[in-house]
C-alpha cells in the first residue's frame, strides 16, 4: 500500500513538472519576489538601452537614489544587435525627468545587478518621464565588473608594470649604493635652488607674462614675419652666389691686419717717439686758449678786420655810409680843413666864384639875405638848399 502511495506522489510530480514544461518559465518571471517593489496599479513601462547588461535577470530592482521604486521585467536584443534593450516597470508616483539617466549597478562586491534611474548629469532636467519612454545608449552607463578589475591587475602584475618597477627599483639602489654623500648634497642643492626659485616666484611670472606679450606681438606680426623670411632668399641667394669672393676679401682683411699689426709693432719706438716730441706743442696750443681761434679770425681778411667780410660779397661790396647835412656842422669842418675859406659866388661871370675841374661854371645857388624879400613861387627852403648845393659843388669839383 506504501508503494502505491509513493507511485502516486512520483506521478503527481511528474506531472506537475510536466505542467510547467508545457506552460514554459516565463510565468515564474512575472510572479513577484517577496519583499520587492510596490510597482502599484499604475505602472509606467519604459525601456533603457545599454551597451551590456552583464549578468542582470528579470525581477531585478530598479531603484533611485538607492530606493526600490520598480523592477526589471525583461531583456531584450536591441534591434540593431549591437546593444542590450532593457524593459522596467517603475511606480507610477515617481516622478522622473523625461531626459533622466539610467545606470547598471552592484549592490556590493558579490551582490546583484539593478538599474538605478538618476537626474541627468551637465544638463538641466526636462519634462517627466511616461510611459513609452526609452532611454537611449548616449544617457545610460555601467560600472566595471570585478572580473575586469581584476583582470587589468593581473594585466599589470604579470605583464609588465611591476616588472619593469623592479628593475628600475634594482637599478637605482645600485646606482645609489656608496654614493650617499653625494646624493645627499645633491638633494640639499636641490632644496636650495627651490628655495630660491621660490623667491624669485614674482620675477619669473612677470617674465613669463613678458613671453605671453612678446608671443602675442609675434602672432600679431606673422604677415610680416612671413614676408621677411620670404624675402631673405633671394638674399641668401646673392650670398651663397657671391660665397667665394666673400671668403677671398676675409682671407685678405686677415693678410692686411698681420701687415698693419707688424707695421704697428716695427714702428712703435718711432711713434712713441713722434707723440713725446709733439707733446710740448699741444701744451703751448692748450695754454693759448682762445687767443688762437681770435687771432685766426682775421686770418683771412688780413689786413681789414673780419667784419670785412660783411661787406664783400663775392663780387661786390656793400657800403654803409651815414650822411650829416647839418650846415653848422659843414661850415665848422670845412672852416677846421686845410681848403680855403670858401666865397660866396655873386653872380655870373664874378671872380672868384666855385669853379669845377673841368673849368666850367658852376651852377649859382645865391643865398637868402634879410633885405631880399621871398619870391612867392619859390619854397622856403630854396635858400638852405641853394647853399648846401653851393658847398657840395665846391667838395666835389675841388676848388681852390
Amino acid at each position: 500500500m506504501s508503494s502505491q502511495r509513493r507511485l502516486a506522489g512520483v506521478l503527481a510530480g511528474v506531472m506537475l513538472l510536466a505542467a510547467c514544461s508545457g506552460s514554459g518559465f516565463s510565468g515564474l518571471y512575472n510572479t513577484p519576489l517577496p519583499g520587492g517593489a510596490d510597482v502599484g496599479n499604475h505602472p509606467i513601462r519604459l525601456t533603457a538601452q545599454f551597451s551590456d547588461v552583464l549578468d542582470l535577470v528579470p525581477q531585478a530592482s530598479v531603484k533611485v537614489n538607492d530606493v526600490a521604486v520598480g523592477r526589471v521585467d525583461k531583456i531584450d536584443l536591441a534591434p540593431d544587435t549591437h546593444s542590450a534593450l532593457v524593459t522596467v516597470l517603475v511606480n507610477g508616483d515617481v516622478v522622473l525627468p523625461a531626459n533622466a539617466d539610467a545606470g547598471l549597478r552592484q549592490s556590493s562586491l558579490l551582490g546583484e545587478k539593478y538599474i538605478e534611474l538618476e537626474q541627468p548629469v551637465g544638463t538641466p532636467p526636462t519634462g517627466r518621464l511616461a510611459t513609452g519612454a526609452n532611454i537611449p545608449l548616449a544617457r545610460t552607463s555601467r560600472n566595471p565588473e570585478v572580473e575586469e578589475v581584476l583582470g587589468a591587475l593581473s594585466l599589470l602584475l604579470n605583464g609588465g608594470g611591476v616588472e619593469q618597477l623592479r628593475n628600475i627599483s634594482r637599478e637605482l639602489n645600485n646606482a645609489l649604493s656608496g654614493n650617499e654623500a653625494d646624493v645627499r648634497a645633491l638633494l640639499s642643492h636641490v632644496d636650495r635652488i627651490a628655495t630660491e626659485l621660490d623667491g624669485q616666484k614674482g620675477e619669473i611670472l612677470r617674465a613669463i607674462d613678458g613671453l605671453d606679450k612678446l608671443s602675442g606681438t609675434l602672432v600679431k606680426q606673422t604677415g610680416n614675419l612671413t614676408t621677411a623670411l620670404d624675402g631673405l632668399a633671394p638674399g641668401l641667394k646673392v650670398l651663397t652666389d657671391q660665397r667665394d669672393q666673400l671668403v677671398a676679401m676675409l682671407q685678405a682683411l686677415t693678410k692686411l691686419s698681420g701687415v698693419a699689426v707688424d707695421t704697428v709693432n716695427k714702428s712703435r719706438d718711432q711713434l712713441v717717439a713722434n707723440l713725446t716730441a709733439l707733446r710740448p706743442t699741444l701744451h703751448k696750443l692748450v695754454e693759448a686758449g682762445q687767443n688762437l681761434p681770435n687771432a685766426l679770425q682775421i686770418l683771412l681778411t688780413y689786413p681789414l678786420p673780419d667784419y670785412a667780410g660783411n661787406v664783400i660779397k663775392g663780387d661786390y661790396a656793400n657800403v654803409d655810409a651815414t650822411v650829416d647835412l647839418d650846415l653848422d656842422t659843414l661850415l665848422q669842418n670845412l672852416n677846421n680843413s686845410s681848403q680855403p675859406i670858401i666865397s660866396l659866388p655873386k653872380g655870373p661871370g664874378t671872380p672868384g666864384g666855385i669853379g669845377l675841374t673841368n673849368g666850367s661854371a658852376p651852377p649859382i645857388l645865391p643865398l637868402p639875405t634879410t633885405a631880399t624879400a621871398p619870391d612867392p613861387q619859390t619854397p622856403a627852403t630854396g635858400g638852405l638848399l641853394g647853399t648846401v648845393g653851393g658847398i657840395l659843388g665846391t667838395l666835389l669839383g675841388g676848388g681852390k
